[in-house]
């Protein structure tokens, strides 16, 4: 069954970004509850940062579970990433991703391979990084599933990185992998930038889809903007999906609002 998620970023440095709810989880717990999502996405300092039994306990009390956990603050706060040049930096990005991997499939979630991908630098081999990314996945996708769940892998637009910016191509790399536990995770606001035709690009996909980010063109919740959803349900319906659609969108103009946007859009179109 398809399921709700609302995204909480506890990063300071990211309270500009594109997170519904920030800082506080016990208070994004509360009313995402209130508003009737299924789970919460959350993106965190660190896993070292998050008390396992407090995370447990607030997701009981609202009637909610850990739908994915983000590694994004990786790069935010430390600017570690899969494809640096410098081999050190690789491995903390990979010791970094590994712990919310390990945080969050004790809860029975994803873990997310977002901006921490990063990107070929100016100059450097894109050869060389694309097989600097695929080790790195190799690694942490079979770490996901000794947890029995998959990596996330997330697609991002040509601003954000120079990698993989289609599904086609970040099919194809997936392909390439030994490991067979990595999912894509696909943006909606990315794919706007990044693809011709959205629903078709979602049947390209197929079972690979593991999540998706729901999020309007302009990159508020749903219905803020000018997406056509009709087809991308019936693609999501056309392949089978069953995960989550999780809002990764603006506060915008608040929180509240945008969360009870986002269940509004919801309860269209899968209930």
């Amino acid at each position: 069954m398809i399921r709700s998620a609302v995204t909480v970023s506890l990063v300071p440095e990211t309270r500009q970004g594109p997170f519904v709810f920030h800082d506080d989880l016990a208070a994004a717990c509360r009313d995402a509850g209130a508003l009737g999502f299924d789970g919460i996405e959350v993106f965190p300092p660190h896993a070292d940062d998050l008390d396992g039994l407090q995370v447990r306990e607030l997701l009981r009390e609202h009637g909610l579970v850990l739908a994915a956990m983000g590694t994004g603050a990786g790069w935010v706060r430390r600017k570690l990433s899969l494809t640096d040049p410098d081999p050190h930096v690789r491995i903390c990005g990979r010791d970094f991703i590994g712990a919310i991997v390990d945080f969050a499939g004790g809860f029975g979630a994803s873990a997310i391979v977002g901006s921490m991908q990063g990107r070929v630098a100016e100059g450097a081999n894109r050869e060389e990084a694309l097989a600097w990314l695929g080790k790195e996945l190799d690694q942490l996708g079979p770490r996901a599933h000794a947890l029995g769940v998959p990596l996330l892998y997330e697609p991002l637009n040509r601003y954000e990185t120079n990698l993989f910016n289609t599904v086609d191509d970040a099919v194809e790399f997936l392909g390439t992998l030994r490991t067979r536990n990595v999912r894509l995770l696909l943006d909606l606001f990315h794919m706007n930038i990044e693809e011709a035709d959205l629903p078709d690009a979602i049947r390209r996909a197929g079972p690979l889809v593991g999540h998706i980010h729901f999020a309007d063109t302009n990159r508020n919740a749903i219905g803020m903007g000018h997406l056509d959803v009709a087809p991308i349900v019936g693609a999501l319906r056309h392949i089978d999906y069953d995960g989550w659609i999780s809002a990764e969108v603006r506060p915008r103009p608040d929180s509240l609002t945008a969360a009870r946007t986002t269940m509004e859009s919801f309860q269209r179109w899968f209930r």
